[in-house]
């Protein structure tokens, strides 16, 4: 294992971290909800379809739904009870998304599904990935891709390179740092697991340098391990971001259009890690997971081992409440977060945080013309133009837009936050790469 060395990418920018509100503070296991809320819909691919019906009697683990499709995953029981209902309802993505409500019993009754299994080293490949599948994982970073779909690269595109992503860069968040500390074995032996399936020989544990006590503790874990090395990288956001991980550690360029897997590398996040040998090694489905809830709007910020279906309300309530200044709520941080306009949306496998802010760290302005100041360019981590892609979504161009790569956009939102126009840069080229998508679609 080598040293620490310090790398980073092109572009980028430094808002204030404010991890320190949570980032001493140990994971915490909030109780289980009166009632879940639990979206078929968590996931990037087909959502899962229903396997029961209002009135059935479930236990923690039973499974919920049937995928449809290779990219797709089941969604699983977090408590024992009665299925309320299965209707649309409100979902943190937006809209509302069919879900299945459960009523708790309060007996926490686990499934019989649910097996240990101290030999599953000794699985195959295929294997393991069905395992994976069945266990309804999805990427824990945020973006929720099904993770035995990230496994299966195909023949002609072998990984080479295997990212353990810790490098959690968006500002609040320190549920992956916490994870790192309180579940480093556990993390490391998932990675194993992904060496296992990807047949990589090469593993870099990505973390960025403001997590010091976390960069230590994965390098006693790996301590040894020749295919294995810690790397400190420079803090900066996005960091975290896949092409600029991979960019930063090996100097290999993603592609336009193209995926990791197009130049032999895969990322996966910490989190990601732990689910997978949970499942593996406990037999335990993705029903919990880790998250942040913190900002000026919450009375005591944590770390917390959530269920999945939790509404926010009852866990901000766990946090203490809201502050009296509290003004904005977002799952996830705040620079790619998603606004919410409810607190009745749920905990689903992608929430990594719950950041509520306040009239300062939001406040409402009314944005002003482009003044052509091009900081939204120098500052984009994919070397785009973040404001001719914005005016050409604003006029309905949608393609010029794509000509103009909008696609490419990771969301980070480094240029609204550099924006001395307060243009909703983001937010436009969001919504043009939602219309390029479905124009894709409808053109077959």
């Amino acid at each position: 294992m080598l040293g620490i060395r310090r790398r980073t990418f092109a572009g980028g920018v430094y808002p204030p971290e404010e991890k320190s509100h949570t980032e001493k503070k140990p994971i915490e296991e909030m109780p289980p909800p009166t009632t879940v809320v639990i979206p078929l819909q968590q996931h990037i691919g087909a959502p899962s379809e229903p396997i029961v019906k209002q009135g059935d009697q479930v236990r923690i683990g039973d499974r919920l739904s049937e995928p449809q499709g290779f990219v797709s995953v089941p969604v699983h029981a977090s408590v024992s009870g009665t299925v309320q209902k299965i209707a649309p309802l409100p979902h943190p993505l937006g809209d509302q998304m069919l879900a299945i409500v459960i009523e708790n019993d309060g007996q926490d009754t686990v499934t019989d599904a649910i097996k240990p299994d101290e030999n599953y080293l000794a699985l195959t490949p295929d294997e393991m990935r069905q395992k994976i599948k069945e266990a309804g994982i999805a990427g824990m970073g945020g973006a929720t891709f099904p993770t035995h779909v990230k496994l299966s690269p195909p023949e002609s595109k072998p990984i080479d390179i295997l990212i353990l992503n810790g490098a959690e860069c968006e500002p609040y968040l320190t549920a992956d740092h916490r994870l790192m500390l309180e579940y480093s074995q556990d993390i490391f032996n998932g990675l194993k697991i992904f060496q296992k399936i990807l047949n990589v020989k090469k593993t870099y544990i990505a973390i960025e340098k403001n997590k010091p006590d976390a960069i230590r503790k994965m390098e006693e874990i790996a301590q040894g391990d020749k295919e294995v090395e810690v790397i400190g990288l420079k803090v900066k956001y996005p960091q975290g971001a896949e092409k600029q991980l991979i960019k930063a550690i090996t100097g290999r360029e993603v592609p336009t259009g193209g995926l990791p897997m197009d130049v032999g590398c895969l990322v996966q996040n910490v989190g990601t890690a732990k689910a997978v040998f949970d499942a593996l090694r406990w037999g335990k489905p993705l029903y919990q997971r880790v998250i942040t809830v913190s900002g000026p709007g919450i009375q005591k910020p944590k770390n917390l081992l959530v269920r999945i279906g939790t509404p926010f309300k009852d866990v901000i309530a766990f946090c203490g409440g809201y502050t009296e200044t509290a003004n904005k709520l977002v799952m996830g941080g705040p620079m790619m977060g998603l606004s919410q306009y409810t607190d009745e949306v749920p905990v689903i496998k992608g929430t990594s945080g719950i950041v509520v802010l306040d009239g300062k760290t939001s406040p409402t302005v009314e944005p002003s013309p482009c003044i052509g100041c091009g900081r939204c360019i120098l500052t984009c981590p994919m070397g785009l133009v973040p404001t001719t892609i914005a005016q050409y979504v604003e006029a309905k161009n949608y393609e010029m837009a794509k000509k103009w790569n909008a696609l490419d956009c990771i969301e980070c939102g480094a240029c609204t936050f550099v924006c001395p126009a307060k243009r909703p840069l983001l937010q436009s080229i969001r919504l043009g790469k939602y219309k390029i998508q479905t124009l894709n679609k409808k053109a077959g």
